[in-house]
């Protein structure tokens, strides 16, 4: 078999077969097919009942169920990625869908903005995350800025064929396998201006040098519009109206997109697409300073996408009224900091209420389910009408019971049946 410079192991090449057979049972099972129409319903705005779902990489990664037996490590990837769909459908029994594919992207290489912050991690202690310092490369803002220069883009086509064309020669129809996925989580801009200058000048420039972040968030907004332009040029951008990640934990299932006038012949456009905007950094920044000096720059790249999922772990009800001027905007991410009353008015049927229970629920030493229990039943009770999904996100370890994560799923499903007003 021709591989991109990796060793194919026949054994390797026989357990992957079989958990592709083993998925495409999965995906032709009813219960995988009612899912992916409740959330087509779900994002029309006529579903029948909120819909659930809980990240859930960390914990399975403690397992048996994702011990991999591949002997190469590009084959043991692509197992655990394998083991962890039939782990979600079989055991978490959330509404993630499956689809009958296994995607990989484009090689797509960026330079940086001609500066570089210096940066030091931590010891990771327990789960997949870790705390970093960094020292960032504008120190004198006035001055610096004009260190910044646009970032200039590659694609290395030949690379990514040949690993698709590897792909399908190891799944050999088993699975489809098509070049799909995104180039970055957020068009939101303030993570990028904070690595550049560090949040607390961020912070105080805004009230002392108003003029400096308008020039910074004015390069990085016409910088990522230059991106966006690139990769459309380029044919790069590829649908995500599927299963595919999108917001911030929702699934991307839609009937709107693509938009008129694509065709399945040719590459898709922003139109076309999901974008991802947010600003978790300036959650204390008034919403007047958080529409002079973010929104007026992020609302130029958010509207070019043919539809918006709005907010991560910020609270954005104090600044919903600015939000709403988003002419794209489906979902909104409704944190466990948000006055969920308020915007399950706000919201109503036309835009999703996307919630994210707190993770400290299901994180702590102690197992309460009579408070896990309780914070649904707030929710449900407080979104009816609305078009609710429930993600359960931003766990690591579970205090070392990965089954928890299940549990919880079905004390969301539960709920749902004791409380959801149909």
């Amino acid at each position: 078999m021709a591989s991109p410079n990796v060793t194919v192991n026949p054994e390797d090449l026989r357990i992957l077969r079989e958990l592709a057979r083993r998925k495409m049972e999965a995906v032709a099972h009813p219960d995988n097919q009612k899912r992916r129409a409740l959330w087509l319903a779900h994002d029309a705005g006529q579903g029948e009942r909120p819909l659930v779902l809980a990240e859930s990489h960390v914990s399975f990664a403690d397992l048996p169920a994702s011990q991999t037996l591949c002997t190469e490590q590009w084959a043991r990837d692509l197992e655990w990625g394998l083991r962890f769909d039939l782990w979600q459908f079989e055991v978490m029994q959330d509404d993630h869908v499956l689809e009958p594919w296994v995607n990989t992207g484009w090689r797509v290489s960026t330079t940086d903005y001609g500066v570089q912050a210096r940066t030091t991690w931590a010891d990771r202690v327990s789960g997949n995350v870790s705390s970093r310092h960094w020292d960032p490369p504008l120190t004198d803002l006035p001055r610096d800025l004009d260190l910044l220069k646009p970032r200039s883009f590659s694609v290395d086509r030949e690379a990514s064929l040949a690993w698709r064309d590897h792909l399908a020669e190891v799944f050999d129809g088993t699975l489809g396998v098509r070049i799909r996925g995104g180039f970055w989580w957020t068009t939101g801009l303030t993570w990028s201006a904070i690595d550049l200058i560090g949040l607390e000048q961020f912070m105080l420039a805004m009230a002392i040098d108003g003029e400096s972040i308008h020039r910074l968030m004015a390069f990085l907004s016409e910088d990522l519009m230059e991106y966006t332009s690139w990769l459309e040029a380029e044919g790069l951008f590829t649908l995500n109206n599927e299963n595919d990640y999108i917001g911030s934990g929702s699934l991307g299932y839609t009937a709107s997109l693509p938009a008129e006038g694509y065709s399945p012949d040719a590459p898709a456009r922003p139109c076309d697409l999901w974008t991802l905007c947010e600003s978790q950094e300036t959650v204390s920044v008034s919403p007047s300073m958080f529409e002079e000096f973010v929104f007026q720059y992020q609302r130029p790249v958010a509207e070019r996408f043919g539809a918006c999922y709005y907010g991560c772990c910020e609270p954005v009800n104090n600044r919903w009224h600015v939000i709403k001027k988003l002419k794209n905007l489906r979902r909104v991410s409704v944190s466990p900091w948000c006055d969920e009353a308020f915007m399950a008015e706000a919201l109503g049927r036309g835009i999703a209420f996307s919630r994210k229970p707190n993770p400290a629920l299901v994180s702590t030493e102690r197992w309460d389910e009579e408070a896990i229990t309780e914070d649904l039943r707030a929710t449900l009770q407080a979104a009816a009408g609305c078009s609710l999904e429930l993600i359960m996100k931003d766990v690591h370890t579970l205090a070392g019971e990965p089954m928890r994560l299940a549990r919880w799923v079905e004390l969301a499903k539960q709920g749902i049946e004791r409380w959801w007003a149909r």
